[in-house]
């Protein structure tokens, strides 16, 4: 189920692929109905409306990180992964629950950095292995799913992020607020959709001998 709720983030949302797999509790704001993506490729923090869809799947999401988070410490882990200085300032910070990655993975593996063993959040391979195109528990491969799905063309994980991009224009909204729920750095590499917008209008235009 988790692979399903990353794969309606990432398109709900417009996020790349890891920062959806960096999402941490605390980045999820349920009072305000907000996600919270730091530092992320254009090194601009930025926030993003919460779907409402899928409000309660985070909620249980969280819940049920909550409860592995507990079983770990009580089996002598519960580390996580702090960036930057944070980890040295304050040192039990990675035992908090509001750090735990909100996608974990299922097993505990050696951090390479430090050499601990941590749970560390979903692998992209794994992901891209794993995520699921249909509302049953049976999982495929992206190319798999679209092989399935009729899809005569190239699909990867970054599909989902252009697809909001493209349906918030079709929707009429503004190309700057789309920059920044995409954190374009440049208002030119948000203006790459409207050429496709642009594009897909032109399938409404037919020839006159069919009027």
């Amino acid at each position: 189920m988790e692979y399903s709720l990353l794969v309606h983030l990432m398109y709900g949302c417009g996020l790349r692929m890891n920062e959806a797999l960096s999402l941490r509790i605390k980045d999820i704001d349920f009072g305000f109905d907000k996600i919270y993506i730091w530092d992320s490729k254009s090194l601009k923090d930025r926030t993003v409306p919460l779907p409402l869809k899928l409000k309660q799947q985070l909620l249980s999401q969280v819940e049920l990180v909550t409860n592995l988070h507990q079983n770990d410490v009580d089996n002598g882990y519960g580390g996580v992964f702090i960036p930057y200085a944070l980890e040295r300032k304050y040192p039990k910070s990675k035992f908090e629950t509001k750090w735990q990655f909100l996608f974990p993975m299922k097993n505990i593996s050696i951090d390479p950095r430090t050499k601990e063993q941590r749970r560390q959040h979903v692998h992209p391979q794994t992901l891209g292995r794993n995520i699921c195109m249909s509302e049953t528990i049976k999982r495929f491969q992206i190319k798999v799913a679209s092989q399935k799905a009729n899809l005569n063309k190239r699909v990867t994980s970054h599909i989902f992020r252009n697809s909001y991009a493209t349906h918030l224009l079709q929707a009429g909204i503004d190309l700057r607020s789309i920059q920044e729920l995409l954190g374009h750095k440049s208002v030119e590499t948000t203006m790459i959709y409207t050429h496709v917008v642009s594009e897909m209008n032109k399938a409404k235009v037919i020839s006159p001998l069919d009027f």
